[in-house]
């Protein structure tokens, strides 16, 4: 896998963990790291830094991966009878001739599965809501922004290209509709400065004056959003 090697081991104890160790070249020292969206467990490993030193590091710190993976998030299928909060308001999975999305409902065609459609609802809004937002911001800044594409992301909430392309979540959606609009003021201010300098940070508080609640509120929240699986 070129710089990059991964292999999969076990950390004995009640329960047993399983561990992925990622050897990388860019790597300075062993990092231990647990997602909160899948709990996946991640050691990296720099170069020089044997297997077994590796997992002896893991085992000191079993107890707090332990607790961890208990913290994580109850993944939520997406089925009838469900209520997802989509822009702000709940709104119930309910069964119906063809999939739409009203006031407090996601009406879906009871002959398909639920998931696949509620996921396309939330997908439309989130692509109406964040290309708003977008625009609207990029006019404020006096900036033209590019292309708008949504995706799943895990690593992120949003990008924005040296081309002026802009890259969201749709999951976004389903996070308070503040939270939205602070994403899409973030990435638009990186129309203006492509980095995360006072000066970028300017941009986003003129856009945003209560930023910092917002991005608090993904942090603190953010692996909710990607508990619902609309794989159902």
């Amino acid at each position: 896998m070129g710089a990059r090697d991964e292999d999969v081991k076990v950390l004995p104890g009640d329960p047993p963990v399983t561990v992925v160790l990622r050897r990388s070249g860019r790597a300075r020292r062993i990092s231990l790291r647990v997602s909160g969206l899948d709990g996946r467990v991640t050691l990296s490993l720099p170069p020089g830094v044997s297997d077994s030193s590796g997992l002896a590091f893991a085992q000191e710190r079993s107890d707090w991966i332990r607790q961890h993976l208990a913290k994580r998030v109850t993944q939520s299928p997406v089925v009838l009878g469900a209520h997802l909060p989509v822009l702000g308001r709940p709104r119930r999975v309910e069964a119906g001739l063809r999939a739409k999305m009203s006031s407090d409902c996601l009406t879906v065609n009871r002959a398909r599965p639920a998931g696949p459609q509620v996921q396309k609802l939330v997908m439309d809004a989130a692509r109406d809501a964040l290309d708003e937002a977008s625009h609207r911001y990029a006019r404020a800044v006096e900036r033209k922004a590019g292309r708008i594409t949504l995706r799943d992301t895990r690593s992120r909430w949003g990008s924005c290209s040296w081309q002026g392309n802009l890259m969201y979540s749709w999951r976004l959606a389903l996070a308070p509709p503040d939270v939205l609009d602070y994403v899409a003021a973030h990435e638009v201010a990186h129309l203006v400065h492509m980095d995360h300098s006072l000066a970028f940070w300017s941009v986003v508080a003129r856009l945003r004056p209560d930023w910092k609640v917002q991005r608090d509120w993904l942090r603190a929240h953010g692996a909710t959003l990607h508990a619902w699986r609309f794989d159902d």
